[in-house]
């Protein structure tokens, strides 16, 4: 079954203005390469060819970086004239998607998840959204995701209570028509307003995994991902 994937790549990298500057957030830096050079990476090793990228702030440096193809990856690009937030990015994307199902990265997220076994899990199962989950001792950055089994029942919003579960790994698989049947063309969160309004009518499924996990949206966690990737020059 063909997918496609989408990379959400539009983020300004506000918090990373200390330590990076002048480019969109998954042009930072790592290891001497773009970040998004290492989700194409982990791309490669699945049976998708084409990718759309939902671009806006500087889209242009990625553009000209990339071009429109990577190993054999298809790059499209899909531009934001204005920020439509991480739902209004995705749909403007699925829209020009040809497959039934999409993989969704975020584009400042790296979580080693096996992609291929991900999308057959989803794509068997009948849910309208399978979400790559991180088990963590530290929750309270991110929030956490509660589940019976493997389905998604509930999403606690960030908090210093919070402590040990599950993070939302920043990896989709969704059903593209479902999830253009039920959201409208504006700005909108994916989390918010979609994911928590829809979890208890809809089936969102967990895909649990041990892998390795990076967020580099702060300095702190940049400087992780440039040792990471420095020592595993393969990954």
């Amino acid at each position: 079954m063909r997918t496609e994937a989408i990379i959400l790549a539009g983020g300004q990298g506000t918090r990373l203005r200390s330590v990076v500057q002048d480019v969109p957030k998954p042009m930072a830096p790592v290891a001497n390469r773009p970040f998004l050079a290492y989700l194409f990476d982990q791309l490669c090793a699945t049976p998708i060819e084409h990718v759309k990228l939902s671009v806006g702030y500087k889209h242009q440096v990625i553009i000209d970086y990339f071009g429109h193809r990577y190993k054999h990856l298809r790059l499209d690009y899909v531009v934001e004239n204005e920020p439509l937030g991480t739902g209004g990015g995705i749909r403007l994307a699925a829209e020009r998607c040809a497959s039934d199902h999409v993989l969704i990265l975020n584009g400042d997220t790296y979580f080693n998840v096996d992609l291929g076994r991900m999308i057959h899990r989803h794509t068997t199962s009948g849910a309208i959204l399978t979400m790559a989950l991180k088990h963590m001792q530290n929750v309270n950055r991110y929030g956490m995701v509660q589940v019976n089994d493997d389905q998604v029942i509930h999403f606690d919003e960030k908090s210093e209570e919070l402590k040990t579960g599950y993070i939302n790994g920043g990896i989709y698989v969704l059903d593209r028509n479902q999830f253009l049947q039920r959201t409208r063309h504006s700005r909108f969160s994916m989390e918010v307003d979609f994911m928590e309004k829809y979890v208890s009518s809809a089936i969102f499924n967990g895909f649990q995994s041990e892998a390795y996990f990076i967020d580099i949206g702060i300095p702190e966690d940049y400087n992780t991902a440039n040792q990471y990737f420095g020592q595993n020059k393969n990954s």
